[in-house]
């Protein structure tokens, strides 16, 4: 007796389940949209015969990503997150740009070289890219403009172990949003 009160549960239970899987759509009843050319709504010249625009490339990005003929990146010494002279004329750029157009905003990618563990070229890197956030900010742009972050040793922007490759990991990159 219990067997079989068992297996009809069973049936029951695998019945159920099959039916709630089954679906009521049609397959052969596809639903057809009329696209002709006597349809109501308004053609727009810059359209063709079928209603879709041509795409422009380059017509939709925003006219500028930032300052032109400026550097995007500042340099740091190696475990330093001073910002070396020479780059400070970029920094003033960058500034000057976003003081000039307030709807702008940016992100600043801190980065470092191989050296050293996970959690320490991850806070270095976060310094890095707040030393140049603070430094745009003393030059008048506004903190909400400017948006500091760091990727430590993750993204490198050179391959290898020798001294040119690692300095040209060691920086801040200025990436317009």
């Amino acid at each position: 007796m219990k067997r079989f009160f068992t297996s009809f549960l069973f049936s029951l239970v695998a019945a159920a389940t099959l039916s709630a899987c089954g679906s009521s759509v049609k397959l052969q009843d596809v639903p057809v949209e009329d696209r002709s050319a006597s349809s109501s709504q308004a053609k727009d010249p810059a359209t063709d015969s079928r209603g879709v625009a041509p795409v422009q490339i380059g017509a939709t990005q925003a006219p500028m990503d930032g300052p032109a003929k400026v550097a995007k990146i500042v340099y740091f010494d190696f475990d330093s997150y001073i910002i070396r002279p020479e780059f400070q004329g970029v920094v003033d750029a960058h500034a000057k740009y976003l003081m000039a157009s307030k709807s702008r905003h940016l992100a600043i990618e801190g980065h470092t070289d191989e050296r050293g563990g996970r959690e320490y070229n991850l806070a270095l890197g976060q310094k890095r890219a707040e030393a140049v956030r603070r430094a745009m900010g003393l030059l008048g742009v506004s903190d909400s403009q400017v948006e500091a972050v760091s990727f430590g040793k993750e993204k490198p922007a050179a391959q290898g172990l020798d001294e040119a490759s690692m300095a040209l990991n060691r920086r801040a990159e200025i990436n317009y949003r």
